[in-house]
């Protein structure tokens, strides 16, 4: 199996940039239950404006992420172009048996997630120099965090399947997996873990451009309570960088698997479940 993912700076350090860049580039495959291998990186920088020592920074970064996965470099290639761009292209195994697709939910499942949300909204209020140490800590140690071990408890427990959650946020994801799947998705947003920060921002209003075309693209085919809050629809449209897994598995082996995830350390919350198509992919109570 292959997957690509590259992106611009969120953060403001260059090497913090290369481990998120890596996590984020390394998550398809363990969405997808495989085991990544061997990588080859994708670069794009300046001519001027910035010294090679931050290209460099960038590098070891995400080089540092790849041996903490056991993902050996094999190479790469590089552009100049007046924005830095970084990631990779990954390949991966898979035993075929435990391919976790998004046609594999099936109604009667709880819906777990692994990291808490709203990281475009941090990174968003960083770019504008408004977010809090405190906040941009949280945001990074999630967002730099792989999601190996979660995806390989979430297999031994005998979980339905999984996706992570990326660029078209949690209502996206899950989307994709109810329209597969052909049954709809319960979200209850009292159970949705969020980054510390991450509402207030959303109030002040620095919310990244893809939260809006997140809900101009989805909303024909969810359901939000009415009194829904403002900042929590926010969150459920937020694209994510480096986000979690989001876990579908049958209600008899749910708390199960709650529960290894946690023992591992593992931030993971049971967020809803799966029924019967109602009408609309995905509800959020």
């Amino acid at each position: 199996m292959q997957t690509v993912d590259f992106f611009a700076p969120i953060v403001d350090d260059a090497y913090t940039y290369g481990q998120i860049a890596a996590a984020n580039a390394l998550s398809d495959v363990y969405a997808m239950g495989g085991k990544p291998i061997t990588a080859l990186s994708i670069v794009a920088f300046p001519n001027k404006g910035l010294e090679s020592s931050v290209l460099t920074e960038i590098m070891r970064g995400g080089q540092d992420k790849l041996t903490e996965a056991g993902v050996a470099l094999l190479g790469g290639h590089s552009v100049r172009d007046d924005e830095v761009k970084f990631g990779y292209a990954v390949t991966g195994i898979i035993d075929p048996a435990q391919i976790k697709q998004n046609s594999g939910a099936r109604a009667g499942s709880r819906v777990l997630l692994t990291k808490p949300l709203g990281t475009g909204l941090v990174t968003t209020a960083i770019k504008r120099g408004k977010a809090a140490d405190e906040h941009i800590n949280a945001a990074v140690d999630s967002m730099r965090a792989l999601n190996a071990l979660p995806s390989e408890i979430a297999i031994q427990l005998q979980a339905d399947t999984m996706t992570d959650v990326t660029g078209f946020g949690l209502i996206g994801h899950a989307h994709e997996v109810a329209h597969a799947s052909k049954l709809t998705i319960e979200i209850d947003h009292h159970q949705l873990p969020i980054l510390p920060g991450a509402l207030d921002y959303s109030r002040a209003g620095h919310c990244a451009g893809g939260l809006k075309s997140n809900r101009d693209h989805f909303s024909k085919n969810i359901r939000l309570a009415d009194d829904l809050p403002p900042e929590i629809c926010d969150i459920v449209f937020d694209p994510q960088t480096s986000g979690g897994l989001l876990i579908f598995i049958q209600e008899a082996h749910s708390a199960a698997l709650l529960q290894a995830l946690r023992n591992a350390g593992i931030l993971a919350a049971d967020i809803g479940r799966t029924i019967d198509f109602s009408g609309v992919t995905v509800s959020v109570l």
